[in-house]
């Protein structure tokens, strides 16, 4: 199991949809959470990708020399990059941080966004190109180990003599991450990716996803590993964890829901799609009607486009929901909770200790400095006066 942590570059806020409670999104602030993340223990960070947020290549970057360990899910857009140049992108990244790159393929589900940026493709023809792109970027990377060239005569794209004189540290290439629902996403992630994510649906909807990729995938003779997209709303006892939920979307109001559904649902996403229907488009909000599954709660879609649902309660109830999921096949827990800075400790010190045990060790690296919490009476540690 892995478990990372999100760097928030379309703004943080103690409330959704609305000015209250927001912070200012300086480099002070997301370097803030990458070094907490980093500190506390979490695998990696996703940096998100899209015109509501900063660059997310320029700002793993600026992280690289304040973090140690920590890994950076960075998105690569086909149509917005060439595979060349996202290949070479990919390598600087990766020597530069010492193999902590991770790569994100992002196809894309706005059609606003798309074509502000110059991508006029509908849904199939976006998949297609990025299936092409995808297959590119690893030829290209995987002989730069060796010194050769690509060339490659596509539908939507084309290379000759395509070269990286300086290859990645990570052997053949940086891991490939990728979502999506339709089908045509379905069929990239069995033929190219390592890791398929999932935004967070009910299980039962979960594993059916995950079956489906992974016989895609047999037919092919790969495997795939599996991840999963969601927030956390963890409190120390299960009714403070839903006053929490509540209280993150108690200044929205009806006017914005109404214009955050009408956007998304101009979507061509299918993922979103399926986000969308999880809430009844927002009509109503009360506890009974946003909690989906057991303590899966869909607030978050009412306002915020892509992963929608959070896992909400007490800390047994939060590491024990992620194990149901773990037991379908998922592999990589990928996180975030409203403020990111507070809810990434939050959730470090009440769920980190309920996880499996190897894990509990390769977050903490295997050794702990201590002493942890105010050393009382100047005689004694906190732990020693458990003991």
């Amino acid at each position: 199991m892995q478990v990372f942590w999100f760097i928030p570059t379309h703004g943080d806020s103690r409330y959704l949809g609305t000015s209250k409670g927001a912070r200012e999104l300086s480099h002070d602030y997301l370097k803030q959470v990458a070094v907490a993340a980093d500190t506390l223990g979490y695998e990696g960070v996703l940096i998100p990708t899209g015109r509501s947020c900063e660059d997310p290549w320029v700002v793993a970057a600026s992280l690289i020399p304040v973090t140690q360990r920590l890994k950076f899910l960075v998105a690569v857009r086909p149509g917005l990059h060439q595979p060349s140049l996202a290949a070479r992108m990919a390598s600087t990244f990766d020597r530069l941080s010492g193999g902590r790159l991770l790569i994100n393929l992002v196809t894309g589900g706005d059609k606003n966004e798309l074509e502000g940026d110059g991508v006029f493709l509908d849904h199939a023809t976006r998949y297609a190109q990025s299936a092409e792109f995808i297959r590119i970027w690893r030829e290209i990377l995987q002989r730069s180990h060796t010194g050769g060239s690509f060339d490659y005569d596509g539908e939507h794209l084309q290379v000759k003599g395509a070269k990286l004189l300086f290859p990645p540290l990570q052997k053949p290439y940086p891991p490939v991450y990728f979502g999506g629902s339709s089908s045509a996403a379905h069929d990239l992630a069995a033929e190219q990716v390592e890791v398929y994510l999932t935004w967070g649906e009910p299980p039962a909807e979960v594993a059916k996803k995950l079956a489906d990729v992974r016989e895609r995938a047999a037919r092919q003779g790969r495997t795939v590993r599996f991840g999963i997209r969601l927030h956390v709303i963890v409190r120390e006892t299960d009714d403070s964890a839903w006053q929490a939920a509540e209280d993150l979307i108690r200044h929205v109001d009806d006017h914005t829901v109404v214009q955050a559904q009408a956007a998304f649902a101009r979507m061509d996403s299918e993922g979103q799609r399926r986000m969308a229907a999880l809430h009844a488009q927002g009509v109503k909000r009360s506890r009974a009607d946003l909690e989906i599954s057991p303590n899966l709660w869909a607030g978050v879609g009412l306002v915020r486009g892509g992963a929608g649902t959070a896992l909400v309660g007490d800390p047994q109830t939060v590491a024990d929901r992620m194990q149901e999921y773990a037991d379908l096949g998922i592999d990589t827990f990928v996180l975030s909770g409203y403020p990111h800075l507070e809810e990434a400790y939050r959730f470090a010190e009440l769920v980190f200790p309920l996880l499996p045990l190897p894990l509990q060790q390769k977050l903490t690296g295997g050794s702990s400095l201590g002493p942890f919490g105010e050393t009382v009476a100047n005689l004694y540690s906190p732990q020693a006066a458990q003991s």
